[in-house]
């Protein structure tokens, strides 16, 4: 089974550390539509992720920001305005029980807590840190286009080379059957060079898994921890937060590198392993 968690990983810490929490502490993911809580203790809280309207008690209030919220209080995260999913953070953190180490929903192994639904009720755990004195945080923006840079392999032999060079140069989008599983991607289909598929094997957090539609997957979170179809390259971790944020019908660029030439990429670097 996969590691699950917070697919925008950026996001789930900020929104912590705004709290006085651990960065490993539980959030809530919302998707696309946001979510309501009533507080039945005084907490402070902060919105982070996909940029979306805040509101307590029906008044606005800061996102990307500490704020106090008492109890009884209506805390409301609204429908995201730019990306796809928000993460709302307490002092104390969701005192939900872990499974395997995690307190995150896997949707693809049914582990873990039970997935939100109306009048669920949450425990927070007791606040063990001071807040930290920030007014707020810079949001680093939604890109009008996904660029992603891909390790190729371990599978990319068994694409022609004019499969290769649709990778790098296709018009692919994200598709709206994207889920925490995986980025589906909508656009033209990689031409394979050999039939027939692997015995399983197993996928990385990262990996882009190409089915026999051709069309690109890329895996996420709750990914599979095995597969057949084969693997054109891999994206590395730090740049699946940005493919986390991405409404359906983002254009998605892939930029493959070279395993030779994996030495640096962009904010910093990174080695195989």
């Amino acid at each position: 089974m996969g590691r699950s968690g917070a697919l925008d990983q950026p996001a789930h810490r900020l929104a912590n550390r705004l709290v006085g929490n651990a960065e490993g502490a539980a959030t809530l993911e919302t998707t696309l539509t946001g979510c309501a809580v009533r507080l039945r203790r005084p907490a402070t809280v902060a919105v982070t992720g996909a940029p979306c309207p805040v509101t307590v008690d029906g008044r606005p209030v800061a996102w990307g920001a500490a704020v106090r919220v008492p109890s009884g209080a209506l805390l409301e995260a609204g429908a995201a305005a730019h990306g796809v999913r928000s993460y709302m953070a307490f002092d104390g953190g969701v005192a939900a029980d872990p499974v395997l180490g995690s307190r995150a929903t896997d949707v693809l192994s049914g582990l873990g807590p039970a997935p939100l639904a109306d009048g669920a009720v949450l425990r927070l755990g007791r606040p063990h840190g001071p807040v930290p004195a920030v007014d707020g945080v810079p949001h680093r923006g939604v890109a009008p286009e996904l660029v992603l840079p891909v390790v190729l392999g371990p599978r990319d032999d068994w694409f022609t080379p004019a499969g290769l060079r649709t990778l790098s140069t296709g018009d692919f989008r994200v598709s709206a059957a994207s889920n925490r599983i995986g980025l589906r991607t909508e656009g033209p289909s990689l031409e394979r060079a050999r039939d027939g598929e692997l015995a399983s094997e197993g996928m990385a957090l990262g990996a882009l898994q190409v089915p026999p539609d051709g069309r690109p997957v890329l895996f996420l979170a709750d990914h599979p921890t095995t597969g057949g179809y084969p693997v054109v390259g891999v994206v590395p971790e730090r740049c699946l937060a940005a493919a986390a944020q991405a409404v359906p019908g983002t254009p998605v660029r892939f930029a493959p590198l070279a395993r030779a030439s994996w030495g640096r990429l962009p904010n910093g670097p990174e080695r195989p392993r």
